[in-house]
């Protein structure tokens, strides 16, 4: 079924026409010549269905002024003329079709509706109806749409045939519109986007556009046909549409584009519809990404060995923001590494010290880790004991929660966690990776104080997947954010300043200090030189289990992954993220 399937269930060849609020709803200023604006009676929608006499009529009218290019009279002779007009003039100049052939078909079922639709037929008779101008557009936008009873029209059918410049190919397709009743004795078009083309819903579009042979073979960086359980060919497909609309201009690229009729989602979220291949496009040439392949096999084997639960781990290029890899668990489900929103944890203790750093607290301030926290509702660490001399370093080696909740409610305005988040790591910015992808959150303005005291530690509100979390801790050693892309070129979003290098050196130190001695040291064992860490582990509600995070660089890598109900971030995340840096980015 196409997506955003415009179901519908209609009797016999007619049609309930849902009129705003519902009947008689539809208030038009109708077709009297005798005199002023004044003598003009509304013109409204009726229940009564049009004759069959009307019904051909109002078709082959509506049709012929369409097809003779009268757009104004062919909208007035709907029930919506102004979104007709508008409909009708896009269709015109984005498809630019140079002939249109529009011939009624004469009364239409709802199985071929439906076939054209690509939505189950209706299987018994029931009252039905379509939105109203007014309404929302969606997924019933159709001229059949199942609501509420109401006026009734009739199904028609049409035969619509394109023409264009430049070539003798034509596009035919069979076409549907409801004639309604107006209570002026006189037949409608009801408006709907299906007119245009059974597939077009009201949140999209249709147009004539440049269309991209698949390539001969997608690629790693290094030119190697890539390969990758996670790297689906739905995912494959998306990321290739992206590019062409994403990359500048290249001549030498549109010499090998055709054009094709499209219905798209203005938004991108959406994969399209090509309808009809106006002008074929030269054959493909090899596609290549940032993955490299040799550590896109070892994220592959990290999620498998993880024996069922699920999960996902992502490789960023710290100097280029180049994506090196990515993998989810299970590799055929949603692409969590990019699209998922978890808490993210300790991990987020990241971002704190850089606020903290800013504000003047330095690796060797003593920083208190009592065994509660201050704010109202107080917060445990998960060791025992209190640490009274302890140093912010020896607070992030350990992970201590109290006293990065305690320091951060003491040096930290309610806002300036979410603002570092955006303003230094690019978090909340609005990233075109290639693929589909879901920013970090950090929500600007805490609720209470034990929100905020949560959003410290990576609780609360704040949501990450492991592509904002590498690309943290990719800023973090390089010292820029560089948003993360999966084709060389694609444009990349600036953060509003640049992290300061004291504050980047003092970062890694931390995170290198943890590495060698803290929370990460068993699990970076002998990976340590141009290196750090630091683990998380995020409590979910009504879990017995946390989920277990991870994230590190070493030399031009950096990685994190999460496994959901894998305990500590050293228990799971851990050992998939230490498994890619021993690979390393060669």
């Amino acid at each position: 079924m196409r997506r955003g399937a415009k179901i519908g269930i209609i009797t016999g060849v007619s049609v309930a026409v849902l009129a705003g609020g519902g009947y008689g709803a539809y208030s038009l200023m109708g077709g009297s010549d005798s005199g002023s604006s004044s003598a003009k009676k509304p013109r409204t929608v009726v229940a009564e269905p049009p004759s069959a006499e009307q019904a051909t009529n109002g078709a082959k009218d509506f049709l012929a002024a369409w097809a003779a290019g009268d757009l104004d009279k062919a909208a007035a002779l709907t029930d919506d003329p102004a979104a007709a007009t508008t409909a009708l003039t896009a269709f015109r100049d984005q498809v630019k079709p140079s002939a249109l052939t529009l011939a009624p078909a004469g009364p239409a079922t709802p199985q071929a509706f439906a076939s054209a639709t690509g939505t189950p037929a209706p299987t018994k008779p029931s009252a039905s109806a379509t939105p109203s101008a007014g309404a929302t557009p969606g997924a019933t936008d159709s001229p059949s749409a199942s609501a509420s009873a109401g006026p009734t029209g009739v199904l028609m059918g049409f035969k619509a045939r394109a023409e264009f410049a430049g070539t003798n190919r034509v596009w035919d397709y069979n076409g549907f519109l409801n004639v309604v009743k107006m209570s002026d004795n006189t037949p409608a078009v009801h408006w709907a986007p299906t007119v245009i083309h059974p597939h077009l819903s009201g949140n999209e579009t249709i147009a004539t556009q440049q269309v991209f042979a698949p390539p001969s073979t997608v690629v790693d960086r290094n030119g190697k046909p890539l390969q990758g359980a996670s790297l689906t060919p739905a995912l494959l497909s998306t990321l290739q549409d992206n590019a062409h609309k994403l990359l500048p201009p290249d001549p030498n690229k549109d010499q090998d584009a055709g054009s094709a009729v499209v219905i798209s989602d203005p938004a991108g979220k959406g994969a399209s519809d090509k309808l009809f291949t106006i002008v074929e496009p030269k054959p493909g040439k090899p596609f290549k990404v940032t993955i490299d392949n040799t550590i896109q096999a070892a994220a592959e084997k990290a999620m498998t060995d993880l024996g069922g639960k699920s999960g996902s781990i992502a490789a960023i290029e710290p100097s280029t923001g180049q994506v090196l890899a990515f993998a989810n668990a299970p590799a055929s489900g949603q692409n969590r590494a990019f699209t998922g929103l978890l808490a993210p944890g300790s991990t987020m203790k990241i971002v704190t010290s850089t606020a903290l750093l800013e504000a003047g607290v330095n690796p060797d301030t003593v920083v208190a880790c009592p065994e509660k926290s201050s704010n109202p509702v107080a917060i445990p660490n998960d060791f025992p004991g209190a640490f009274p001399n302890n140093t912010l370093q020896q607070d992030f080696m350990v992970s201590c929660n109290t006293a990065f909740i305690n320091q951060g409610l003491t040096s930290l305005k309610p806002e300036t966690l979410s603002s570092t988040a955006k303003d230094v790591f690019g978090i909340g910015l609005e990233w075109k990776t290639g693929l589909p992808n879901t920013d970090g959150k950090v929500p600007p303005t805490p609720g209470s104080k034990d929100e905020q005291a949560m959003n410290y530690i990576g609780q609360g509100k704040v949501q990450m997947n492991p592509l904002a979390i590498a690309s943290i801790t990719a800023t973090v050693q390089s010292g820029a954010f560089k948003q993360p892309i999966l084709v060389a070129g694609l444009p990349q979003q600036a953060a509003a300043r640049q992290i300061a290098p004291d504050v980047a050196g003092k970062l890694r130190a931390m995170m290198n200090a943890t590495a060698t001695g803290g929370t990460a040291k068993d699990v970076m064992a002998g990976i340590t030189d141009n290196a750090g860490a630091k683990t998380g582990s995020a409590e979910v509600a009504g879990a017995t289990t946390t989920n277990s995070w991870f994230t590190a660089f070493r030399g031009n890598m950096a990685v994190a992954a999460e496994v959901q109900g894998g305990g500590h971030g050293v228990d799971a995340a851990g050992p998939a993220v230490a498994s890619l840096l021993k690979v390393g980015n060669r």
